[in-house]
This record gives C-alpha cells, sequence and structure tokens, in this order.
C-alpha cells in the first residue's frame, strides 16, 4: 500500500472513529498512536513521546489556563450582568438598542473570555429574557446571541488562536492582534445589520419607554466608591510608560501593591470617597471594569514591558483583584473557577498532543506533498480555488465538529498545504476562526444552533432559532469576503505592532 493510501486510510478511520461518538483526542491519538507502530514498529512509540515533551516545552501553553481562568473568574462573579445593565440603560431608547448593546456585551465579554461558548452562556442567560421581555423579535434576537458569541474565539485573547499558533508553528501575539480589526469589523456589520433592519421595520426592536427608563434617572442607592490608592496608580501610569524599560516583575510587584493596598484600605474613610450619581451614569463605570483588564494585559505586552505568557498572568491577576474589590469574590466563586479551568485546560492539552502525535505521522508519510501534487499538478487547480475549497471543508465539518476538533483533525493536513501554496500563516488563521464560526451557525447540524437551543426558553423553536441565523451567516461570509480580498485588515495590526 502506498504512503499516500495509507494517509488516506488513516484520514477515514478518524472520521469514523469520530462519527461514532469517541472522544476527540482518543479518536486522533489512536489512530496516530496505532498507524506509527504498525507502519515503524516500537521505533513509532518515539512520536507520542517527542509530541508530548514538545507540548510541555512550548513556553506559551501556560497563557491557556491564565485566561480560561480569567473568563471563569469574570463569569462566576457575575461581573457581566452588570455589563449588561450598563447597554441596556444606555442603548434601551434606540430601536433595537437593547440588540446593539447584546452586541457591544458580546465584545466586551470576548475581551474578558477566550470561549465563544461562554459569549453563548452569558447572552443566553442574561440577555435573551429580558430581550423577550421587552419584546423584542425572537427570531432577530437569538441570530443576535448567536452571531456576538462568534466574536468569542477572534478578538482577544482567543484560546482557540492559541492552539492555533501551537499546531501552525506562529506567534501567539501576532494571531490576536491579526483577529483584533476583523472582530471588531464583524461586530460593526452586525450592529449596522441591526439598525437598518429596525428602522425599516420598528417592530423588531422596540425603544424602551421614558417609564421603563425613569427608575436609572434617580440617585442611585449604592455609591460609586472612589479609592485614593487606584486613583494614585492611574496618576502614576503616564510615568510608567514613558520609562525606557520595565520589567515584567516590577509590574507584578506594583499591582499587586496596589490591589493589596486597596482592599485593606476600601473601608478606611480617609482612603475612599462615595460618590451618588445617577443609576445610570454610576452603570457605565462598570463598562470601564473589563477595559482597564483588557489594557493593563495587553498594554505590556504590545510595549515589550512583558511576554504573553507574564501578561496572560497580569490579566488572571487583574480579573481576581477585581471581582476581590467588588466583594463577588467568595469560596464558591473560586472554587468553580479553578475546577472548570483545570478540566478544561487538561481537555485542550490532551487534544493537542493527539493532534501533534497525528500530524507528525503525516508528516512522515509525506502526505502534505501528495495532496499539493494532486491538486496543482494533476487537477490544475490555482492556490486561491484550493484555499476556497479548504474553506468549503470547513463549513461541512463544522456541521458535527466544534471549532477544537476541526483545527487538530485538519491542521497537520492544511496548515503546511497553506505554507506550500505561499499563504500567510497569521492570515490564514483569521479565515479559520471565521470559517468554523459561520459552520457552527449553518443549518441543518450547526453546534450553535443546538447550544442555542438548549439554553433558550421553550418558546423559542428549533426553527425559529434555524430562521434567525441566515441573515448573520451573510454578514459573516461578507467579512470573510472582505479579509480573503483585502489581507491587510488582518495583517495591518500586526504588522505595524511588530513593525514588518
Amino acid at each position: 500500500m502506498s504512503y499516500e493510501m495509507i494517509a488516506i486510510f488513516m484520514f477515514a478511520t478518524m472520521m469514523l472513529m469520530m462519527m461514532t461518538g469517541q472522544r476527540v483526542f482518543g479518536a486522533i491519538g489512536g489512530v496516530a498512536a496505532v498507524a506509527a507502530l504498525t507502519l515503524w514498529g516500537t521505533g513509532g512509540s518515539d512520536i507520542p513521546f517527542s509530541s508530548a515533551m514538545k507540548l510541555m516545552k512550548w513556553y506559551p501553553l501556560l497563557t491557556l489556563p491564565m485566561f480560561i481562568f480569567m473568563g471563569y473568574v469574570l463569569s462566576e462573579s457575575k461581573i457581566a450582568d452588570d455589563l449588561y445593565k450598563m447597554f441596556h440603560v444606555w442603548m434601551g431608547p434606540l430601536n433595537g438598542g437593547l440588540a446593539i448593546g447584546t452586541i457591544g456585551l458580546m465584545v466586551l465579554v470576548s475581551a474578558m473570555n477566550g470561549l465563544s461558548v461562554a459569549g453563548m452562556a452569558i447572552g443566553a442567560t442574561i440577555a435573551l429574557p429580558e430581550l423577550l421581555r421587552r419584546g423584542y423579535d425572537k427570531r432577530m434576537v437569538t441570530g443576535v446571541i448567536q452571531a456576538g458569541s462568534s466574536l468569542g474565539i477572534l478578538v482577544p485573547p482567543s484560546v482557540v488562536l492559541v492552539l492555533y499558533a501551537m499546531i501552525a508553528r506562529q506567534p501567539v501575539g501576532q494571531l490576536w492582534l491579526a483577529g483584533v480589526v476583523p472582530g471588531l469589523m464583524m461586530a460593526a456589520m452586525f450592529i449596522l445589520y441591526i439598525v437598518i433592519r429596525c428602522k425599516l421595520n420598528p417592530e423588531l426592536g422596540p425603544a424602551m419607554k421614558p417609564e421603563d427608563l425613569a427608575e436609572y434617572d434617580r440617585v442611585s442607592e449604592h455609591p460609586l466608591r472612589i479609592n485614593f490608592v487606584i486613583i494614585a496608580a492611574f496618576l502614576m501610569l503616564p510615568f510608567l510608560l514613558q520609562a525606557e524599560s520595565v520589567s515584567a516583575k516590577t509590574i507584578l510587584v506594583l499591582a499587586l501593591a496596589v490591589g493589596g493596598l486597596a482592599y485593606v484600605t476600601r473601608s478606611i474613610p480617609l482612603f475612599y470617597k462615595d460618590v451618588f450619581l445617577k443609576e445610570k451614569n454610576r452603570l457605565l463605570f462598570s463598562g470601564l471594569l473589563p477595559l482597564i483588564i483588557f489594557f493593563a494585559m495587553m498594554v505590556p505586552f504590545v510595549n515589550g514591558w512583558t511576554s504573553l505568557v507574564e501578561s496572560s498572568a497580569i490579566g488572571a491577576m487583574t480579573a481576581f483583584l477585581a471581582a476581590v474589590l467588588k466583594g463577588r469574590m467568595n469560596s464558591e466563586v473560586f472554587e468553580n473557577s479553578v475546577r472548570n479551568t483545570l478540566l478544561i485546560s487538561c481537555m485542550f492539552m490532551w487534544i493537542i498532543l493527539a493532534a501533534l502525535g497525528f500530524g507528525a505521522v503525516f508528516d512522515g508519510l509525506g502526505a502534505v506533498k501528495a495532496i499539493d501534487s494532486l491538486f496543482t499538478d494533476q487537477l490544475g487547480l490555482n492556490p486561491w480555488m484550493i484555499l476556497i475549497l479548504m474553506q468549503l471543508s470547513f463549513l461541512i465539518m463544522g456541521t458535527f465538529l466544534d471549532d477544537t476538533a476541526m483545527l487538530v483533525i485538519v491542521a497537520p493536513l492544511y496548515v503546511p498545504l497553506v505554507q506550500v501554496l505561499g499563504f500567510d500563516l497569521i492570515w490564514y488563521g483569521v479565515l479559520y476562526t471565521i470559517t468554523t464560526q459561520i459552520a457552527y451557525m449553518t443549518p441543518p447540524f450547526g453546534y450553535n444552533l443546538f447550544l442555542m437551543r438548549a439554553m433558550a426558553p421553550p418558546e423559542i423553536t428549533l426553527k425559529d432559532i434555524y430562521g434567525s441565523i441566515l441573515p448573520f451567516v451573510l454578514v459573516m461570509l461578507l467579512a470573510l469576503t472582505l479579509i480573503m480580498l483585502f489581507p491587510q485588515i488582518a495583517l495591518w495590526l500586526p504588522n505595524y505592532v511588530y513593525g514588518k
């Protein structure tokens, strides 16, 4: 049997095991292990061992548990609830305003949590009941939540892009920056669609009545507490930014010192002042928290003061301190956050290990060169036609697989092929994330469709969910086409920051 036939047999066996309901890492790693031992005997046992060592030595992998922990702390401590109230009050007077606010909520949640499932859960539990209660069209709002959650794996910090970086051997920082402009562009396109549709048909998203907003115009019973320690830290920030070299250790020590001192002095009148604002103005400050966490994490990294791993530690620590200072951190929140972080981190590590082993066997068989020869020499396809076919395969696989499974199944095959065809792997990482999210939402078996059905109230049927997603899929296809035609949409920011 030729090596090409062995590679096809491996891929078919893996897909068959996946369709029978086997765990992703078991199906991929099992096929790789059996193939390696069959082809190369006992020497094939070196492949999983070397893959494990490669995984353990990949320093940026430490970002994975940091960002997962950060996301769970912010989710479990109900900080996202405050964000939605802010958008609820400030965007409510507009037609479709609450739907626009939901997209804004998803952008901020994505900047705090790199998983699209987390955005879906927050949107379905916080935003959806309120949107339905305010008389919004149920089809439109389910589409809004599904589309907004798709930003979770594109806007940094994206956990999926960390996995792609590991498999494609690309810098995580550049991939994150490459996702910023496309993510914000897609969010803006979603908002533009909502505005136009609600302008043409105001009944789809009725504006909140003045009497509903009256309670937010009154002075709040809950004061905004201004801590002078934190204010002093922000006043010192410009001087820190002008410093020629700032070590990560210095930043961590200063952040810990400020957080600890703010916590100790939170109830001492000398160190704080309570300011009573209108409820709507008080809620506006809730939107600053995720931005503070995001910039506390990204500014040192972009300026070269910290490595990616050190920045992820700053983000996790800042989120933890924010929950403590708001009085939301307790033993239950901490235990749930740590437990879920451990579960998801271990799951991702097993999947990456299996993917590396599978990719090593594929490389040994020369499968990539064979497929490149098949497409370019025998079928006569040009690189762009091959790229489009690859994207279409993602759309098909997305009907029954999640983004991580798709990545680890086809990355050993597609990533080297993309490189051989002459395309930029950073740019392709952005195309991959958008395409998988489109596949998630494409009937009849899109992963997000059934996830939405499980979280939605009984009055929203599967038919409603299917009917809600078409316009947003078309918007995402338009965004994907623009990024394919104009790669600089994705590449401008990383090229600018890294001076290419």
